[in-house]
């Protein structure tokens, strides 16, 4: 909002500094800021709120070292992302602009499924919350429109270079390389040469008319990456300052992605997709970031407030949505390389005991306990160390990621 109305002022009445919003860097230096600002002071208002409405955590019997002192620390923290995340991006960025209305859409739909999971949970003392298939339909409910979004809206574009020969006369051919805004279903390889793979050519075998039916690959893409993350972002979720902590220094990551892939000079620099418009989903990313970093204040150990479904959910679809959008989806595993090993880690889990209790007669386990940051728990770690070496290990797998860029 503030963006449409300094750029009234800046046009028509020339006041000095107006300008200075047209720029993605100032208002997504304002957008953290503000969301960090927002995160903290009312933050703990919220808690306070939360508490007196008796929105407590019901702890299960685990076995784990200081689970018990958990026991009734408000949950339903999520709102506080959302809040702190969607006012900034209201007043600073362009709400016009389909990424960042898709990215809107994105925390509200998984903030409400996750809200009434948490509902459910807590005021109808159901600790199974919202039973897995309507989950499962809300997710696949929002990657069918993500993905139908962005491969039918005319906005959503790749920048293209083609060769065009100029003919002057019999003897003089001149061959310029023209650059065109282009629908495209091609998304971005990590750590090889040519890295571009365009879904559409996998339909190529089947028939000539193979750019017609890419969204038979695409959408179902888009699906199942935002299933598959928004699910892991939800299972990391598990002890203080985990979830939040890795989650921010992944945004952060996929922002300096987003600035570079929607700045046409850094891009031709580096060699990489132009997005045309996607670089205002900066100034979302920002304020994501200083929401997610303003909840740790009361996250981190000992946390003063769970996020719940309501914040777990949402921060894995709002980066799957930004990882389909700037075409880096398929550098998720190594950027969420966490997110992938606490999923993997359940699943092995299960597989095994079912396997073995098939066989034997008797389940057996590869870990101690899953996720995996239980199976450290279990092992005698205390939490905050285990989250601290988690955070470490995410920095490493986010310079590697950046590097990307680069290493091909």
């Amino acid at each position: 909002m503030l963006y449409y109305l300094f750029e009234y002022l800046d046009k028509n009445f020339d006041i000095p500094g107006a300008g200075v919003f047209q720029f993605i860097t100032f208002r997504s230096g304002m957008a953290i800021l503000m969301s960090l600002i927002l995160s903290t002071i009312f933050g703990k208002r919220i808690i306070d709120f939360l508490r007196n409405q008796q929105v407590g955590e019901s702890i299960r019997e685990l076995g784990l070292e200081g689970q018990a002192q958990k026991a009734g620390t408000p949950t339903m923290g999520g709102i506080i992302i959302i809040f702190a995340t969607l006012v900034p991006v209201l007043l600073f960025a362009k709400v016009d602009n389909i990424y960042v209305l898709l990215l809107i859409i994105t925390t509200l739909w998984m903030g409400t499924i996750g809200f009434i999971d948490d509902y459910i949970k807590i005021f109808k003392k159901d600790k199974k919350g919202l039973k897995g298939i309507f989950k499962v339909i809300g997710q696949v409910g929002l990657g069918l429109f993500v993905g139908s979004v962005l491969y039918f809206h005319p906005e959503v574009t790749v920048r293209k270079d083609t060769m065009r020969t100029d003919i002057f006369s019999e003897k003089s051919k001149t061959e310029v390389v023209v650059q065109k805004n282009e629908k495209s279903t091609a998304t971005t390889i990590p750590f090889t040469k040519n890295n571009e793979l365009d879904y559409a050519l996998i339909l190529k075998p089947f028939t000539d008319n193979y750019q017609s039916w890419a969204w038979l690959i695409f959408i179902p893409v888009v699906i199942f990456i935002v299933t598959a993350v928004s699910n892991a972002a939800n299972l990391t979720d598990g002890i203080d300052g985990l979830a939040a902590g890795t989650s921010a220094i992944s945004v952060v990551t996929l922002g300096i992605f987003t600035f570079v892939s929607g700045n046409i000079i850094f891009s031709n620099y580096l060699n990489i997709m132009y997005i045309p418009n996607s670089g205002e989903m900066t100034v979302f990313i920002s304020a994501f970031t200083g929401a997610l970093v303003g909840f740790l204040w009361y996250n981190s150990y000992p946390a003063a407030v769970f996020m719940g479904d309501t914040g777990s959910l949402t921060i894995g679809g709002i980066i799957a949505v930004i990882a389909i959008a700037i075409r880096k989806e398929l550098l998720l595993p190594v950027l969420c390389g966490i997110f992938v090993a606490e999923n993997l880690s359940v699943m092995i889990q299960v597989a095994y005991f079912k396997y073995t209790k098939k066989k034997y007669g008797e389940g057996r386990r590869v870990f101690l306990m899953s996720p995996l940051h239980h199976h450290y728990q279990k092992k005698g770690y205390h939490e905050s160390k285990i989250v601290t070496r988690f955070w470490i290990v995410s920095i490493l797998l986010a310079i590697l990621s950046i590097v990307t860029l680069k290493l091909r």
